[in-house]
């Protein structure tokens, strides 16, 4: 994979994590997100609202975007049609911001080589669901966070964020849902 071209879409933390790991093993990433901008550890953000000028080359198109008006049915025939037919796409983001339709045209005209996807629009997959038996297709139970120990983790930065907020102070590990993740947090509760 080293020196094969990446785009990621989604800069919360899971888009964050996705993009620094895929560097460290020697990808060229770009991250698209909900506005362009410079981000202070992402670098260039392209606008994910034309996700398809940003395409040509890439080589893996990962999806970890949030579920927004923005977002839904974001990854649709032009988006797939602008990616080379070597191209593989990975939806670890929302079911919805993927076109399935599209998807499955773009990989039953070999416009595409293959998805890994661990959300989807209906969920749990239904049985009788194409994308089962579609080529370059491997589907995943959307189970990609649960690991040993996630449970603890969660409830204390939910705890440190508690005592953040009732602190006054900056908190960490934002989202907002239109812009994305929050570099330095949100706000503590509001005066008086």
């Amino acid at each position: 994979m080293r020196g094969a071209r990446a785009v990621v879409v989604g800069t919360g933390g899971i888009g964050r994590e996705t993009a620094r790991l895929l560097t460290a093993a020697g990808l060229d990433v770009s991250v698209a997100g909900s506005s362009a901008r410079t981000d202070l550890e992402l670098g260039e953000v392209v606008d994910s609202g034309r996700l398809a000028e940003h395409l040509a080359g890439v080589d893996y198109l990962v999806n970890a975007a949030p579920l927004t008006d923005r977002t839904r049915s974001l990854v649709d025939a032009e988006v797939l049609a602008a990616l080379p037919p070597t191209a593989h796409l990975v939806n670890v983001g929302r079911g919805p911001t993927v076109v399935e339709e599209d998807l499955l045209v773009a990989l039953r005209e070999g416009r595409l080589d293959g998805a890994t996807l661990d959300v989807f629009a209906t969920e749990p997959l239904p049985q009788d669901s194409p994308l089962w038996d579609a080529p370059g297709v491997v589907v995943s139970p959307h189970m990609s966070g649960d690991v040993v120990g996630w449970r603890g983790t969660l409830a204390d930065q939910f705890v440190a964020n508690a005592r953040r907020w009732l602190d006054g102070e900056p908190l960490e590990n934002v989202v907002d849902k239109e812009r994305g993740y929050v570099p330095g947090g949100g706000t503590g509760p509001p005066p008086g």
